[in-house]
């Protein structure tokens, strides 16, 4: 009986480590390929599209000011809010309104650099994940209201998400802003000779797709990943 269990776990050890690696190394082959920044695109964009000018603005805050996701946000709703200035802000982060240096209060005062002018701001300070965020920002608007186009600012792969949990919590017109990172626009090829060093190494200079396009890709499939992990979960619980 012990031979048997010990058989068994040596098998599935062995079943497991062989399946991680086949699946590590199609995630590096895919890298080398588009397939992952179409999919990343894909969460960012499907029935996301903005037909006409919001009435709301929500900014989702992500990891708070200053942090990577919470100040590109913040430069996208900013420039949103300057086009619409008849729109209503709503930032939503938790955070003690009492307290003028907590992250609601930073974010506003970030969105007033951005370009932020004299839009209308509210605040969601108790939602701890995207769904709860929804739901509050629910009850903060009149349900009259609910009608109106509302637009949620938020990371590319995190749009699909958000749009499909204001959708469920009773807004009839969302879109989706996804606050994408732009490219240098001077080509970053080099020539290696120019730069001297040790010969016997390969030179990369001209090579972008291993110098950016590979890693990037790589993050793009964790992050993929991860937010089709967090929509099946949410479509499980009801939540989308």
């Amino acid at each position: 009986m012990r031979r048997e269990k010990h058989s068994f776990a040596g098998r599935f050890i062995r079943i497991f480590l062989v399946s991680a690696g086949a699946l590590f190394l199609l995630l590096v082959i895919l890298a080398f390929t588009t397939l992952p920044f179409h999919a990343f695109y894909r969460l960012a964009t499907r029935d996301s599209e903005m037909t006409e000018e919001p009435a709301y603005i929500v900014m989702l805050s992500g990891a708070g000011i200053p942090s990577e996701n919470g100040l590109i946000r913040a430069y996208y709703t900013g420039w949103l809010a300057n086009e619409c200035p008849d729109a209503t802000v709503i930032i939503a982060a938790p955070g003690d309104l009492s307290d003028s240096a907590s992250d609601p209060h930073l974010i506003e005062r970030e969105l007033r650099v951005r370009g932020m002018g004299t839009n209308a701001v509210m605040f969601e300070t108790e939602g701890k994940n995207t769904r709860g965020q929804a739901q509050n920002i629910a009850l903060l608007i009149a349900s009259a209201d609910h009608h109106k186009p509302l637009a949620v600012v938020t990371s590319p792969e995190h749009i699909r998400r958000a749009v499909l949990s204001f959708r469920k919590a009773g807004f009839t017109s969302v879109s989706g802003f996804p606050a994408f990172e732009t490219a240098l626009g001077t080509s970053l090829v080099f020539n290696d000779k120019d730069l001297k060093g040790n010969r016997f190494v390969p030179p990369i200079g001209e090579n972008l797709q291993l110098r950016y396009q590979f890693w990037n890709h790589l993050k793009y499939e964790i992050i993929v990943i991860r937010e089709y992990m967090a929509l099946a979960y949410y479509k499980l619980r009801g939540w989308i």
